[in-house]
């Protein structure tokens, strides 16, 4: 049985929410310091992905932005994992994970956008849209996150990340998992599904943050909360854009 207190991020564990009272006023988690940093981990997400896609526009070779977005997929992972294990160093990897993830869906929308014009605003405003009305619903209470919508968006998240490590061992076989790319209506279902999923880990790390804040956690969990929350979002506009590539690839 999973623990319902558990999040399906797997940059939040239960032990980092912990309560503690050793930490005096002003120097603990809020969901206000919270929200400020998360906001400024969007934006530089936000301005290096426009960096890279300039970039693509300026030069018009897939080239000039290749090491961008490899680079940036490699280096992200990597600082990403420093960061779940160095937690207090949060306020200094977590920009730089910003600036990593910015290249790789600036230079991923970029390569889109030249075969679906307006493909990345597109996948950008259903991004924002779902994450505003998550939210909305969550606070005003019409998503309650019970333990068994907890389990179940655990158990999916799971089994979806173990079907894209299938997928990825099977590409150097020259294999690979049809419905996972294909356009049609299994690929679309597939897409619809895990678009799906990530939005409700999205209703999973709100209702993480808001009970880590009431926990006197130390200040510097709110640069670790506001990372996952990036880590989150960043998943669901490449899922978002996988879909509307499929959607666009049928007209």
């Amino acid at each position: 049985m999973f623990n319902m207190n558990k999040s399906s991020n797997p940059v939040f564990k239960e032990d980092d929410f912990k309560s503690s009272n050793q930490y005096g006023s002003g120097t603990v988690m809020t969901i206000n310091g919270t929200v400020n940093k998360s906001f400024l981990l969007v934006a530089i997400t936000i301005m290096a992905a426009f960096y890279v896609w300039n970039l693509f526009a300026a030069s018009g070779q897939v080239g000039a932005i290749t090491p961008y977005l490899y680079g940036g997929a490699i280096g992200g992972f990597i600082v990403a994992i420093i960061t779940v294990f160095k937690k207090n160093i949060a306020n200094i990897t977590g920009p730089i994970y910003a600036v990593l993830e910015g290249f790789v869906i600036g230079g991923l929308s970029a390569k889109l956008e030249v075969f679906y014009p307006g493909i990345a605003f597109q996948a950008a405003g259903i991004t924002f849209c779902i994450f505003s009305a998550l939210l909305f619903a969550y606070k005003i209470g019409h998503i309650k996150v019970t333990e068994n919508f907890r389990n179940m968006v655990i158990i999916g998240t799971i089994g979806i990340g173990l079907t894209y490590l299938l997928s990825f061992m099977l590409s150097f076989f020259g294999m690979s998992f049809p419905f996972i790319h294909d356009s049609g209506p299994i690929g679309i279902g597939f897409s619809l599904f895990v678009v799906g999923l990530a939005s409700l880990n999205l209703v999973l790390d709100f209702d993480f943050i808001h009970r880590g804040s009431g926990n006197n956690l130390p200040a510097y969990m709110e640069w670790y909360a506001a990372f996952g929350l990036l880590v989150t979002l960043v998943w669901l506009y490449i899922e978002v854009l996988r879909l509307v590539t499929k959607l666009r690839s049928r007209d």
